[in-house]
């Protein structure tokens, strides 16, 4: 049975019915001047497809949902060149994208597709190679961040229990006590909201885990991400549907891929090395980019010989063998599309709290070297989605504790295992002692030669 609620003249709470029970608010609040059943602070990508969510969601049809965005409504139209901040979009994620309708826009403008993925390590030359799966579903899709955001919002203009608001910026949360069951907003525009459950999607940063008091593990990596738009050497025949990816010992470069022409840039590199390629001129930056891809870095002898030794070994017994992988050469990069964005790593170890939950970067923060960021948020959204569907399908209330301690448990099931295996390959990676190199190029080799190993990897990234 759903809730049934008796409101104030200043829309708050004060006598709820679940299963046929009357409860009584014992938090009454002076000057509200809005309640909602959910407010969403935070409208970002994962913010919006969160409320879009919620807000297709038949179930929940009748709950007034709020999205609070600090910025400013952009009218979108398509830019000539494409924004150098994208997104690997994995099969899971799209399949959410897809279910809010939102995945059209996204293919009538522009997205391209991974049909393979190449990683090599610069210090053994060891590589691995990930292939589309048979059911020819692409590894990945490549977009850009503003685009998805923009598909999102169109879509969320279709729900009648949306409610979005622009330049609202919190001034502070109240969040629910022993005694209460309804979080108040005060608004730097003097206006007052309350709501049944808070829903935290505010970032990095984020104000609504503050108030939470919740364990925040975070560390900088000491690194920043350089992107650019670049510009392909194309060669005749040249489909550029292969990901890219080398191990340097500062950190990893990745090259996505957008059209045949073009690919985006993510180079995470030492914050020092960063500023200096942010401020040479566009040769000299194509220059050091086609040595990072295509170079060579000084080897140990003994770790050259242990892994052509073993690369012999495999081909002996008739595994997929190592070959040095031939990335496409830059020619030239898009003007202005240089930039550059701190790295870190965050974990909350509480995800929800009496009438609040954290969904994405507010939640967890991971470095972009496996592009698992936003596929983590999105896997968020889908789970939070059905939570809440099952507490109000069987009766229970939006903050039933009972309900969203399974969506933390869920959750946490999920992105710790890929956080902490992102970061122990991150650590591995950045290391030149001659042992650990060794030790990382032999197991590059055994996995590609592993093809199980490799499906069940792309079925855990995929979800």
């Amino acid at each position: 049975m759903l809730n049934n609620q008796i409101l104030n003249k200043k829309g708050v709470c004060l006598l709820w019915k679940i299963k046929g029970k009357f409860h009584f608010q014992r938090f009454l609040s002076q000057n509200i001047d809005r309640h909602y059943d959910i407010i969403i602070a935070g409208g970002g990508m994962v913010g919006t497809t969160l409320a879009c969510t919620l807000g297709k969601n038949s179930i929940l049809k009748n709950k007034k949902i709020l999205l609070l965005e600090a910025g400013k409504e952009k009218p979108w139209t398509l830019p000539e060149k494409y924004n150098n901040r994208v997104v690997s979009v994995n099969p899971g994620s799209q399949k959410l994208l897809s279910s809010i309708n939102a995945w059209n826009f996204i293919e009538k403008n522009r997205v391209a597709t991974v049909k393979q993925l190449q990683v090599w390590e610069a210090l053994s030359d060891a590589s691995i190679t990930f292939e589309q799966p048979k059911n020819n579903e692409p590894i990945s899709y490549i977009v850009e961040n503003d685009l998805i955001l923009a598909a999102v919002a169109e879509q969320a203009q279709s729900c009648p229990n949306l409610e979005i608001q622009y330049e609202a910026k919190v001034k502070n949360y109240q969040l629910p006590d022993f005694n209460a069951d309804i979080t108040q907003l005060k608004m730097e525009n003097g206006q007052n909201f309350s709501c049944n459950l808070l829903l935290g999607c505010d970032g990095v940063n984020s104000t609504v885990r503050k108030c939470m008091h919740a364990n925040y593990i975070s560390w900088n990596y000491g690194q920043m991400g350089v992107v650019a738009t670049l510009q392909l050497d194309q060669q005749p025949g040249f489909k550029n549907d292969v990901a890219w990816q080398r191990f340097l010992p500062n950190g990893p470069v990745a090259l996505l891929p957008l059209t045949d022409e073009l690919s985006s840039l993510v180079w995470s590199t030492t914050i020092q090395q960063a500023k200096e390629l942010l401020e040479l001129p566009e040769e000299r930056f194509v220059e050091q980019l086609n040595k990072a891809i295509g170079g060579t870095f000084k080897k140990s002898s003994l770790v050259s010989q242990a892994i052509n030794s073993f690369d012999n070994l495999l081909r002996a017994l008739n595994c997929p063998s190592t070959n040095q992988a031939t990335a496409p050469t830059i020619c030239g990069m898009e003007t202005n599309s240089r930039a550059a964005f701190p790295l870190g790593f965050g974990h909350s170890s509480q995800y929800i709290g009496k009438g609040v939950v954290l969904v994405g970067d507010a939640a967890h923060r991971i470095h972009p070297l496996a592009g698992q960021g936003v596929n983590l948020g999105f896997g968020d959204v889908n789970c939070l989605n059905e939570v809440l569907t099952k507490a109000v399908y069987s009766g229970g209330g939006l903050n039933d504790l009972s309900y969203l301690k399974e969506y933390e448990s869920e959750r946490q099931k999920h992105n710790l295992p890929m956080m902490i295996a992102v970061e122990g390959l991150h650590r591995l990676t950045t290391t030149t002692l001659a042992p650990i190199v060794l030790l990382r190029g032999l197991g590059l080799q055994f996995s590609n030669a592993l093809v199980p190993l490799k499906k069940y990897l792309i079925s855990q990234a995929s979800i």
